[in-house]
């Protein structure tokens, strides 16, 4: 039996960054620019990989993917954080924080699955040249694709359910800028060693593995690489799978820092200005894809010049 008061229908209190009264009308600035770029630079990627028949290929179809899964998953936390720097309490009902937490998790299980199947594009693209059109063709990118959503789908809402079926304390504050497993579990009146089980299994098959496949599948792409006989012809293959590399890094790295992080010994301050840091950096990702994917890409450079081009002349 739980003894004590708790609750398993009241809403919660994101407590995120209410103590630091001077900064809340800054951060509100700095969380609405990040929001509004990360739309308008992953919607022109989605746009114009969309409608540039010159990129109707595998790679930019997972990019097409990878820019809206990032577009979704900043706007299940970000909107909700822009609020609370204006709100002085900080709500969100009990449905609103499963669904908040359930979509987190099931955006963040599906980009880890989409970077994995961009590392097996370019696997097949660099290793295996011959035989690309056929082995990653649009019905196999469809269903890689499909896949990845439909065992997030089905996988994150057992994991939510397991989480809002605890009992919770009667004190409902979350010290966290959104609805996440680890500060929720902290709320619970009752053993949670159940949950955490199924976290750690949920991070070893939707986070670890996938990583490992990309890793694998970099090592037999650097060793085909380093077999070229030219020095042009490495820099060539290099070169269309860097940008991808370099997400990859952004992603686990700033995933890392974020959620790995020491517990600090300090103030509440310093733990709050750690926690903005780590907020940072888990928006580092959708924040500069389009950036590396456009200045580091000259198809999609041409492609952006011809849709700004051709949007001048429509309103001419």
């Amino acid at each position: 039996m739980v003894s004590g008061n708790y609750t398993t229908t009241s809403g919660f209190i994101l407590l995120g960054y209410s103590n630091l009264t001077n900064l809340q009308g800054l951060l509100f600035m700095v969380f609405l620019i990040i929001y509004m770029v990360i739309l308008i630079g992953n919607g022109v990627i989605v746009f114009v990989t969309m409608l540039d028949s010159t990129l109707h290929t595998p790679m930019y179809f997972f990019l097409r993917n990878l820019s809206f899964v990032e577009i979704c998953y900043t706007s299940v936390t970000l909107p909700k954080m822009v609020a609370n720097c204006l709100a002085e309490d900080g709500k969100i009902s009990f449905i609103g924080c499963a669904a908040q937490m359930y979509f987190s998790l099931l955006l963040g299980g599906t980009e880890c699955f989409l970077l994995a199947a961009m590392a097996f594009d370019r696997y097949v693209a660099i290793c295996n040249p011959l035989h690309y059109t056929l082995i990653v063709n649009s019905e196999v990118c469809a269903s890689m694709v499909a896949g990845s959503w439909f065992v997030n789908i089905l996988a994150h809402f057992g994991q939510t359910y397991l989480v809002f079926s605890l009992p919770f304390c009667e004190s409902r504050e979350i010290n966290h800028f959104f609805c996440d497993i680890p500060p929720l579990l902290e709320l619970s009146c009752v053993d949670t060693f159940r949950n955490k089980i199924a976290v750690f299994i949920a991070v070893l098959l939707f986070i670890i593995t996938p990583f490992f496949f990309i890793v694998i599948s970099y090592i037999k792409i650097a060793s085909t690489i380093m077999k070229m006989p030219s020095a042009q012809g490495r820099c060539k293959a290099f070169s269309t799978c860097s940008s991808h590399l370099t997400v990859v890094t952004l992603f686990y790295g700033s995933a890392m820092i974020a959620y790995l992080k020491p517990k600090s010994k300090g103030s509440v301050d310093t733990d709050k200005l750690l926690s903005l840091f780590y907020t940072i950096m888990t928006v580092l990702t959708p924040l500069v894809n389009p950036l590396i994917y456009s200045l580091r890409n000259q198809e999609v450079k041409q492609a952006l010049r011809k849709a700004v081009l051709r949007f001048f002349l429509f309103c001419s």
